[in-house]
């Protein structure tokens, strides 16, 4: 397949949210929101507390409830019995079974090197990943007890736009419940349970997937991690994919609290598996089968999730509603405003 040219265009550096909606004055469901048309790209302008405008009774609005774990741990790195730095990061990177793939923030490490985080808590680096940095390792926890202590040891992974240490409650939605995603999935931080019962009230389903997002930014451009490289694992509960297909049948629409649902449906539909890894790549040429629309915060330019937005809506539409909402002040990433494409 030819690669996809992702979507170019200049950003300030002053619409990159660095402060959770909260600490600006607003509850998370007020951030504002541009609602785009998929068929004529119109723009509207609005807040999010008023997304039930946008949609109608027995549409059905798919969430990730994969819970935010903080990602970023320090360690003592042995080799055999000597010490060789008393304390290195280490970013986890995504889950693939009893191991982890993990961004350690040193200098090289090899295979049998011990990681210890706590007295409670080591790892030992069991191979390598070829062209990558990232390291796989066995941590001595397995299960509850192994997050457990992540938790209680662990840091959530922000980016250079986000200057002050905010709390890991700050990366979580409200209705997270099942621990993995190193990073949050953002999407589904502006609801409230206000707004999910006002769903409710009006006839619009709400229904849970899990996606575990994996580390996005391996802190050096030169190593740039093609989406099909992006393996996550994924799990869609057989009742909840009975009511997208009900909704289908119905004629009505299925919307996708953010990148992680749209990889996770259309996923399902292609292979016909409601557990498992994806690494799908969705683009301008991807045939969706189930997601009719997308709720999505606002995404940094040349970012493969520009691929996948394409896949909603033309490229010059997509642009150019870009251009009304840099133009317009809109604020961009996790602690952001939302863009619903419907």
């Amino acid at each position: 397949m030819a690669a996809v040219k992702t979507l170019d265009f200049y950003l300030p550096d002053k619409l990159n949210a660095s402060h959770p909606p909260e600490k600006r004055g607003i509850r998370r469901d007020h951030v504002r929101m541009m609602v785009l048309d998929r068929c004529s790209g119109s723009v509207r302008h609005d807040h999010f507390y008023n997304l039930a405008h946008y949609l109608e009774p027995g549409d059905l609005v798919i969430l990730n409830n994969s819970r935010t774990i903080p990602a970023v741990l320090q360690a003592e790195w042995l080799r055999g019995p000597a010490l060789i730095a008393p304390k290195i990061e280490v970013r986890l990177a995504s889950r693939h079974d009893e191991t982890w793939e993990a961004l350690i923030v040193a200098a090289p490490v090899k295979i049998k090197d011990r990681l210890t985080f706590s007295t409670g808590l080591s790892a030992t680096v069991v191979s390598e990943k070829q062209n990558s940095p990232l390291k796989v390792i066995q941590f001595s926890k397995k299960g509850p007890d192994l997050f457990n202590s992540i938790y209680e040891l662990g840091e959530p992974v922000r980016y250079e736009y986000i200057q002050h240490p905010w709390s890991l409650d700050y990366y979580q939605t409200v209705f997270a419940s099942h621990p993995g995603s190193v990073e949050m999935p953002s999407a589904g931080r502006a609801f409230s349970w206000e707004l999910l019962f006002k769903l409710k009230q009006q006839g619009i389903g709400v229904d849970f997937i899990q996606l575990h997002t994996g580390l996005s930014y391996l802190l050096d451009d030169k190593w740039h991690q093609k989406p099909e490289e992006n393996v996550e694992e994924y799990h869609i509960p057989d009742q909840t994919m009975e009511r997208i297909l009900k909704t289908k049948a119905a004629g009505k629409k299925v919307i996708a609290v953010g990148t992680t649902v749209v990889r996770t449906l259309e996923t399902a539909a292609r292979n016909g598996i409601l557990s498992g890894m994806t690494n799908l790549y969705v683009h301008r040429d991807f045939p969706l089968k189930i997601a009719d629309g997308i709720l999505t915060g606002f995404h940094e330019p040349r970012a493969s999730h520009l691929d996948m937005l394409s896949s909603f809506i033309t490229e010059p539409h997509l642009l150019h509603a870009y251009e009304q909402a840099i133009e317009a002040g809109y604020l961009w990433h996790e602690f952001g405003d939302m863009n619903l494409i419907i």
